[in-house]
């Protein structure tokens, strides 16, 4: 798992030649304009970053959670927003392909592998964050429809996605009460709100998703009805996974351009690189980021062969790569100095980009819960 051979380094190679021609360039740009980059999006998918632990019968890449993670790491270096977006959309892909049925793979696995679908995840809703099973979104059966009445909150992509998984209320209170929903964004009764105002994740759009008696076919519905709850969850490991190595691959950019900036910058007759202190923090901050690194590995790997330690193991990697990740930039922001507070040197875009990772895919403080109750077998 440690030693990459030819295949996996030539991934790793592919993904941060994407970054760094495609959306390192743009990035700051995208972040003033808030501009979504779907043109960009588009050469994602022949790259094989649009399914990539998708089946190979519908378009995907085939590959490991253990590559995602890798990818998602370089694909973050050159704008955590962007990568973060495919990561998401990764995320609803692998749903449809891994519960979906044949036909529902083949309608839409493959435009969503290519790009040319752009898909999005809605579990959030304005009055249920952390605590997914009391969603509230209903979806009432009529005839070969569902009928859905509410709103789903902090959409990425939304108003630009074609289609979301959306989890919603087909019985009764509880986990069990939840099915999980594909739906086209052009359905009669769907809309969407504003873009959000946000601290960071600039470069893709945030929005409410308002569902007004929007009718949606039987036929969308992955897996029985109750099997929602299950899915959103068993989706939402490999999404903290990607989280996880998009704050990695943030922190490390942000780590290169220290280095580069204390080796370039004087202060008191000599080099700033040559200050051990200053070289005692980029030692550590290549420590944690290593640390948090090999953890993703280990709890990639474990998500890969269905370890019985695989929920917990997701969790403590999400958490402690986000934390480390956001003090790596933020650290690497105060050694440029007022520079670090600058648009122009990248850093402060680094350090807002990253913060929300602390918040979205489970907060942080819900994934010590995750793993407290594996230590403790409490429910």
């Amino acid at each position: 798992m440690f030693t990459l051979n030819d295949d996996e380094r030539a991934i790793g190679a592919t993904a941060r030649q994407f970054a760094d021609e495609f959306l390192a360039p743009n990035a700051l740009e995208w972040d003033e304009r808030k501009h979504f980059p779907v043109d960009v999006l588009r050469k994602a998918g022949p790259v094989g970053f649009g399914g990539i632990c998708v089946g190979d019968d519908v378009g995907g890449s085939d590959l490991r959670r253990l590559d995602a993670v890798r990818i998602f790491e370089q694909l973050a270096t050159g704008c955590p927003s962007v990568a973060a977006y495919i990561s998401i959309h990764n995320m609803a892909t692998w749903m449809i392909d891994e519960y979906g049925t044949e036909w529902q793979r083949r309608r839409w696995v493959p435009g969503m592998a290519s790009m040319e679908l752009l898909g999005s995840y809605a579990l959030t809703e304005p009055g249920v964050g952390s605590d997914a099973a009391a969603l509230t979104t209903k979806a009432v059966r009529d005839g070969d429809d569902y009928v859905l009445t509410g709103a789903k909150q902090f959409i990425s992509g939304a108003g630009a996605n074609d289609l979301y998984v959306m989890m919603v209320r087909t019985g009764g209170e509880g986990p069990r009460g939840i099915s999980a929903l594909i739906v086209p964004a052009d359905t009669p009764g769907l809309s969407v709100g504003p873009n959000e105002k946000k601290m960071g994740w600039n470069a893709q759009p945030t929005r409410q998703v308002i569902l007004e008696d929007a009718r949606v076919p039987v036929a969308n519905r992955l897996g029985a009805e109750g099997d929602g709850f299950s899915i959103a969850m068993n989706g939402l490991n490999s999404g903290r996974l990607n989280i996880a190595a998009c704050s990695i691959g943030g922190a490390q950019a942000a780590l290169e351009k220290t280095v580069a900036y204390l080796s370039e910058r004087h202060a008191f007759g000599q080099s700033l690189i040559r200050n051990d202190a200053l070289r005692f923090d980029l030692a550590d901050m290549a420590t944690e980021l290593e640390a948090a690194r090999t953890l993703l590995w280990r709890a990639a790997a474990a998500l890969d062969e269905g370890a019985p330690d695989k929920v917990a193991l997701c969790a403590m990697a999400k958490r402690f790569a986000t934390d480390v990740g956001f003090e790596v930039a933020n650290k690497a922001l105060q050694l440029h100095g007022g520079y670090g507070y600058l648009h122009e040197y990248g850093l402060e875009k680094i350090v807002r980009d990253l913060r929300v990772h602390q918040i979205l895919e489970g907060t942080n403080e819900i994934m010590r819960v995750v793993v407290a109750r594996a230590l403790t077998g409490a429910a």
